[in-house]
């Protein structure tokens, strides 16, 4: 017979990868966040994409719906996914970056208390995020987080520019997102203005789809978005 924690993860497994992105959320958000969190968090490394993504996306909903009810809980899960970018923790991290920028979206009060750590993986000086994947994550979250609280990563954007100039497509992608949806960046929109010609191709997870888009795309979406 299956353990709790094995049926749930399998639910939950099935529910990531089905139809309904909104099912999948509400699966998650049925189950206490100490629960599901394990599973969420052992999804980030799924062979399926759009499993990987999913969980991401539960996990700023549940740790954010979590912390309202009991923050020191939910603090505790956030340092679990801050040990999972340290060396020390033995492991890579891979998802956590946009893990946690999910949860930072969502939750004000997590926001308020972590989210300078969080932007100090993009400061050399600081917690700098040397593994180029990790930073596709950083990047991607940090642009979730600029779209909904441009002034808290508009300091940074000295940080996110040198990005905008690098040889991997998602790179210079997600950054430009950082950039118009940061809000004032003097000077930056322009040095980034041959973005709207980059016909580099990324798959970029945005509003729960999962689809392939050139960096242009991307940039022009983005800028267009600022503009409105």
């Amino acid at each position: 017979m299956k353990s709790f924690s094995r049926l749930l993860k399998s639910e939950l497994e099935a529910q990531m990868a089905g139809p309904s992105a909104h099912a999948a959320m509400a699966a998650a958000a049925r189950h206490p966040a100490r629960r599901v969190i394990n599973a969420l968090i052992s999804f980030y490394c799924h062979a399926n994409a759009l499993v990987r993504w999913r969980a991401i996306e539960a996990t700023g909903r549940v740790v954010a719906a979590h912390a309202e009810n009991d923050p020191e809980s939910a603090r505790v899960i956030m340092r679990r996914l801050l040990w999972m970018l340290n060396d020390e923790s033995g492991g890579i991290g891979w998802g956590v970056p946009e893990a946690m920028g999910e949860v930072l979206v969502e939750s004000d009060r997590l926001c308020r208390e972590y989210h300078r750590i969080y932007l100090s993986y993009v400061q050399p000086a600081c917690n700098f995020l040397e593994h180029p994947i990790l930073q596709r994550g950083l990047l991607w979250g940090i642009g979730r987080l600029a779209r909904r609280r441009g002034r808290l990563v508009r300091p940074f954007l000295p940080d996110i520019e040198p990005f905008l100039f690098s040889e991997d497509p998602y790179h210079r992608a997600f950054a430009a997102r950082v950039v118009a949806f940061a809000g004032d960046a003097p000077g930056m929109l322009a040095r980034m203005a041959h973005l709207s010609s980059d016909a580099a191709e990324i798959e970029i997870y945005e509003e729960s789809v999962l689809q392939k888009k050139t960096v242009a795309e991307i940039y022009r979406t983005a800028m267009a978005v600022r503009a409105g």
